[in-house]
């Protein structure tokens, strides 16, 4: 349900039962079944990352040659010990899958987190002071902009060297353009309230309002951002794992075994398949969620 079908509802209720927007948008949130269905589904993922050590049913490292590229346990050939197959060095593909969720959601929240950091407050810096403050922003936002993201990311992840620590530092310190965007103009509108004017009045200082007038109110903005970043974050891990420039190899990581799998993709289809429909659904997962925060997010606002 889009939010342009949600706000007439909103309204109405919100005037008949005399809710907060707040409370209104809590109920439109479980009548968002994008929402519900994005959230249910990280939520299992997020089980089998978390419990990964208790649910996987072999190590994800052991390799067990005689046993190599076993099919799935329903295909000719498969064993139910091993349900999804085995992979080139007869590693359970199952238990490696269910790490790869782990491997895929820590860099994509922690990616999202740090250009977060960096983009807003970038982007209050810029929108609330203004001046050579904002031209330095804007040069900033320019030099990123020159150069194409995932090729930057690669030259840094070769320079400095592959491990998740690195990947995750890289990939969020070359993603927080949107976030200043965004912040940056709501900021420049902001600035000029009437609740900004008093806080001023008031003896504020200007780190104060920034802090505790402006940021609450970029809240909403910053939490739709972030579940796309954290599903570019994903990708972005998974494209260099498959160039090798990512999580380095023994480390269960989607895209890793998507770039192993591929050499005998004709023969063993399921070593691509198979990753690859788990990163499909975790990222489909992350854009419901963050189209439904979206969608209440307007409704709660104009509401």
């Amino acid at each position: 349900m889009s939010a342009s079908e949600l706000l007439p509802q909103v309204s109405q209720e919100q005037a008949a039962l005399g809710l907060t927007p707040t409370q209104m948008a809590l109920k439109a949130a479980r009548r968002h079944l994008g929402l519900q269905l994005g959230l249910g589904i990280l939520a299992l993922m997020a089980v089998f990352a978390v419990l990964a050590p208790w649910l996987a049913p072999h190590d994800p490292y052991l390799q067990n040659l005689p046993l190599r590229l076993l099919p799935p346990a329903w295909a000719d050939g498969g064993q139910w010990e091993y349900l999804l197959g085995t992979d080139h060095l007869g590693r359970d593909y199952l238990s490696r899958i269910i790490y790869g969720a782990r491997i895929s959601m820590m860099i994509g929240l922690g990616a999202a987190t740090i250009g977060a950091l960096i983009g807003v407050t970038l982007g209050v810096l810029a929108g609330y002071f203004g001046g050579w403050v904002d031209q330095a922003v804007n040069f900033l936002v320019t030099c990123q902009l020159a150069v194409p993201s995932l090729l930057l990311i690669m030259a840094l992840v070769f320079v400095i060297g592959q491990s998740i620590t690195v990947v995750i530092f890289v990939i969020g310190a070359t993603h927080w353009v949107l976030y200043l965007m965004v912040t940056r103009s709501a900021t420049l509108r902001l600035r000029e309230l009437d609740f900004v004017a008093a806080a001023r009045t008031m003896g504020c200082s200007k780190f104060q309002i920034a802090v505790k007038e402006i940021l609450p109110n970029l809240a909403n903005q910053i939490t739709v951002i972030f579940t796309l970043e954290v599903a570019v974050a994903i990708l972005n891990e998974a494209t260099l794992s498959f160039l090798g420039l990512g999580v380095p190899s023994p480390t269960p990581s989607w895209g890793l075994m998507i770039a192993e799998g591929k050499t005998a993709m004709f023969f063993q289809p399921w070593l691509v398949i198979l990753p690859g429909i788990a990163l499909f659904i975790l990222v489909i997962a992350i854009n419901l969620l963050g189209d439904g925060v979206r969608d209440i997010t307007v409704t709660h606002r104009r509401g």
